[in-house]
C-alpha cells in the first residue's frame, strides 16, 4: 500500500513582511494530506511508515567513505581543511540553519497521533506481534532523532504530538525543556520502544529490542558525562550562568542535584548496557590479528582468515553474533556506496592522525613510551605496524601490501597493491591526508571497486559498545572497575589476538603527560584526568576507531577547554628524515608539505606559512554547543523581530543577532 502523502513547504513568508507563516516557528513540514480513516488501518500501512524511517540511522551514503569517516575534525582524523570551528570568531550566528528542525520529529508524531488511538481500540488489523513492532521502532527514531537534536543544541522543544498551523500553539512548542528533561524523555521513548519490541523477532535489518538497549546505554552514558563534566558552568541546567535560568525559574533536577542527576544517568546506562554486555559478552568477533594476503582463495576463506576485518566489509552481517543492527546494500535495487573503493586508497582524504596511531599499544599492553614496550619507532610504515596492538596491525594499510585478492575487471577503481601514501595529490578520491590510511571497510573482492557501486554491508549497531558504555559509566559512577566492567574489559581485549589482557598493564606503565600529547581525551576541563579514566577513554577510541564516535565523546567529556590557550597541532605520519621522504620527489615534497623546520611529522593543516591554524587548532568554549538560529528567535517573539524578547533562549557565549562569533 503506497503511502500518499505530501508535505507543505516550510518557512513560507506571508506578506506584508511583518506577519509570517506559523509554519516557520518550528521550521516544520506541519500537515499530511493523508486521510487517517483509510490509512493506519492495518500492518502493512504500519511497516511502510516505519521503513521510511530508517534513512535516519548512520550509514554508509555515496562518495565518501561512509560512516568510517565520521571522526572528521577530530584528534583521530582529518582531511586537508580544517573545520572553521578551530579557528576563534570563524564560526558566527547565523539567521538560518537547518540543524533546528522538526520534520522527523513531527513525521513521527503524527503516525503517533494516528495509530496509538487505534491500536489502543483494537481498530488496526494484522499480527498483533507485527503491529507492536512498527510502534515500537516508532519510538526508537524519535528517540534516535531527539538524541542528536541533545548534542547539536543541549535544551531541545520536547514536543509529543503533530502541530496544526496555529501560532499560540507553535509559540508554546518552541519553549526549550532542560537539556536533562529531554534526555529522560529519550529514555522514555526507548523503554516504550523496548517494551513493544522485546517479545517481537525480525532480521538484524530492522530495529530490535537489544539494540534499543544498546542505544539507551549510549544516551545515558552522554547525559551523565555531561552532567558531571559542565557541572556548575552555564552549559549545565539550574547553573547561574545557565541561560535557561529566567525561562525555568522554578528548575529543579529530579533527583535533587546535578551530582545526582548525573548518577541517576550512569545508572540507567549500567544497567541497560548490563543487559546487552553479559548476553554478548563471549560472542565479539574474533581478530586474528591476520591481514589475508593469498590469492585465489574464495571470499568466504579470505573472511575467515580473520573474521573482525571482514566484519566491516561483507555482503552479509546477519549471521555475525556481534552486529545488532546493519544496513543491508543492493546493486541491483540502486542502493549502493563507495567505501571499499576509499578504502582501497586514501580513506576520501580521511587520514588518521599521529595521535590515533600513537593511542595503540604494543602487544604487550605498553604504551609506546614505556620502558620495555619494544617499540620500533616511526620511521616507516612498517616499523608503525610492528608487535603493535593487532588492532592496528590489522587496519593500518602498509604499502605493498595487497588490498585485492579476488581479481574482477568490473572493479575498475580499484588500488590491487596498497601504494605509498599519495599526499601531493589534493584530490579526495586520492589524498592521504596524513599519510595515513585504514582498510576499514575494505573487499578483497574487486567486483566491489566499481565507482559508486560498492554494495557491502554496514554495521550500525554493535555488542562491543555495550561492554565500553558499561565500563565507562561504572568509573564514573563509582570511582572504581567492579567485576563486570573487569570481564568486559578482559573480553574485549581477548577477541583480539597477540594482545595482552591485562589492562592494568597499560594503566601502570600509562604517563599522562606523553598520553596528552596525541589526545584530547587526555584532558577534562583543562586537567589531565587519571590513568584509569584515561585508560578507559583509550580503549574506547582505539576499540572504536573511524565509526563516528570521536566528536561526541570529546564534547561530553569536555576534552578542548586546555585548546583555548594552548593549540594544536595535527600530525600525520613521520615525512622528513626517514626513509619515507624517498618515496617522493624532494622538490614537490618541499613545495606542497608542510616544513621539516615545524616538526619532522607531516602537519596538512600547515603546508602554507599563512595558514590561519600555522599556531595550532584552537577552542571556543560556545562551541561545544551550536547558535539556535536567530531568525527562530525572532519569529517567536511578539513582534516577530526581536530576539530578546523571544520563548526561546541562545546558547552559552552565543550573541541573538547574526553573523557574530562567540564572546567566549
Amino acid at each position: 500500500m503506497k503511502l500518499n502523502i505530501y508535505i507543505k513547504t516550510a518557512l513560507v513568508v506571508a506578506a506584508a513582511g511583518t506577519m509570517t507563516s506559523c509554519n516557520d516557528f518550528l521550521d516544520q513540514e506541519p500537515q499530511y494530506a493523508v486521510t487517517p480513516e483509510k490509512y493506519f488501518n492495518d500492518e502493512s500501512s504500519l511497516q511502510y511508515y516505519a521503513n521510511n524511517m530508517y534513512t535516519i540511522l548512520a550509514s554508509h551514503g555515496n562518495w565518501s567513505y561512509g560512516i568510517y569517516g565520521d571522526d572528521i575534525h577530530t584528534d583521530s582524523q582529518i582531511s586537508l581543511n580544517y573545520d572553521g570551528k578551530y579557528v576563534p570568531g570563524n564560526w558566527k550566528t547565523s539567521l538560518e540553519d537547518g540543524n533546528w528542525t522538526f520534520v522527523n520529529i513531527n513525521t513521527i508524531n503524527y503516525f503517533f497521533d494516528q495509530v496509538l488511538p487505534k491500536y489502543e481500540a483494537n481498530a488496526i488489523t494484522g499480527n498483533t506481534a507485527n503491529i507492536q513492532r512498527y510502534i515500537g521502532e516508532m519510538y526508537f527514531f524519535r528517540a534516535y532523532q531527539y538524541f542528536s537534536h541533545l548534542k547539536t543544541y543541549g535544551d531541545y522543544p520536547i514536543i509529543e504530538h503533530a502541530l496544526t498551523d496555529n501560532e499560540p500553539e507553535l509559540v508554546e512548542a518552541s519553549k526549550r525543556a532542560p537539556r536533562n528533561e529531554v534526555a529522560r524523555f529519550i529514555l522514555s521513548d526507548l523503554d516504550k520502544a523496548y517494551d513493544l519490541l522485546k517479545g517481537t523477532t525480525a532480521a538484524k535489518t530492522r530495529i530490535n529490542a537489544d539494540a534499543v538497549k544498546l542505544f539507551k546505554s549510549r544516551v545515558a552514558l552522554y547525559e551523565g558525562s555531561w552532567l558531571k563534566n559542565f557541572a556548575g558552568t552555564a552549559f549545565v541546567p539550574g547553573s547561574q550562568d545557565w541561560p535557561g535560568k529566567a525561562y525555568h525559574p522554578d528548575f529543579a533536577y529530579p533527583t535533587g542535584s546535578v551530582e545526582a542527576e548525573a548518577n541517576w544517568f550512569f545508572d540507567q546506562a549500567m544497567a541497560a548496557a548490563k543487559e546487552v554486555g553479559d548476553a554478548k559478552v563471549n560472542s565479539l568477533t574474533p581478530n586474528t590479528g591476520i591481514v589475508p594476503q593469498t590469492e585465489g582463495a574464495t571470499l568466504s576463506a579470505i573472511e575467515n582468515e580473520n573474521p573482525w576485518l571482514a566484519m566491516f566489509g561483507t555482503l552479509d552481517l546477519s549471521g555475525n553474533p556481534e552486529v545488532m543492527l546493519w544496513r543491508q546494500y543492493s546493486q541491483s535495487l540502486g542502493v549502493v556506496h563507495n567505501v571499499v573503493v576509499m578504502a582501497q586508497h586514501g580513506n576520501y582524504g580521511r587520514g588518521i592522525t599521529r595521535g590515533m596511531v600513537d593511542a595503540f599499544p604494543m602487544a604487550n599492553g605498553l604504551p609506546i613510551y614505556a620502558a620495555g614496550s619494544e617499540y620500533h619507532g616511526d620511521k616507516t610504515i612498517a616499523d608503525v605496524r610492528r608487535d603493535r596492538d593487532p588492532r592496528l596491525y590489522v587496519m593500518l594499510k602498509e604499502p605493498g601490501q595487497k588490498n585485492v585478492l579476488i581479481t574482477n575487471s568490473a572493479g575498475d577503481h580499484a588500488e590491487p597493491v596498497e601504494p605509498y601514501p599519495v599526499i601531493l595529490d589534493s584530490n579526495a578520491e586520492r589524498n592521504y591526508s596524513t599519510g595515513y590510511a585504514l582498510r576499514k571497510g575494505n573487499s578483497f573482492d574487486q567486483i566491489q571497486c566499481a565507482n559508486g557501486k560498492n554494495y557491502t554491508a554496514c554495521p550500525v549497531f554493535r555488542s562491543v559498545e555495550a561492554l565500553l558504555n558499561y565500563i565507562e559509566a561504572c568509573y564514573e559512577r563509582t570511582g572504581a572497575i567492579d567485576a563486570t566492567a573487569d570481564r568486559y574489559w578482559k573480553a574485549i581485549r581477548a577477541r583480539h589476538q597477540g594482545l595482552d589482557q591485562d589492562y592494568n598493564k597499560t594503566i601502570q606503565a600509562t604517563v599522562m603527560s606523553e598520553e596528552a600529547k596525541g589526545d584530547w581525551g587526555a584532558y577534562t576541563a583543562g586537567q589531565l584526568v587519571d590513568p584509569v579514566r584515561y585508560n578507559i577513554r583509550r580503549e574506547r577510541r582505539l576499540e572504536l576507531m573511524a565509526e563516528g564516535f570521536r566528536t561526541a565523546d570529546l564534547y561530553r567529556w569536555r576534552s578542548m577547554d586546555q585548546m583555548v590557550t594552548t593549540g594544536y597541532h595535527c600530525e600525520g605520519f613521520h615525512i622528513w628524515n626517514t626513509p619515507m621522504e624517498a618515496w617522493y620527489n624532494a622538490k614537490e615534497l618541499k613545495d606542497n608539505i608542510s616544513s621539516k623546520d615545524l616538526s619532522e611529522y607531516y602537519r596538512p593543516h600547515e603546508a602554507k606559512a599563512t595558514s590561519e591554524v600555522k599556531d595550532g587548532l584552537k577552542w571556543t568554549m560556545a562551541h561545544y554547543l551550536r547558535p539556535v538560529p536567530i531568525k527562530q528567535m525572532m519569529l517567536t517573539s511578539p513582534d516577530h523581530q526581536t530576539p530578546s524578547q523571544s520563548v526561546i533562549y541562545q546558547n552559552p557565549y552565543w550573541p541573538i543577532e547574526p553573523n557574530l562569533p562567540a564572546t567566549k
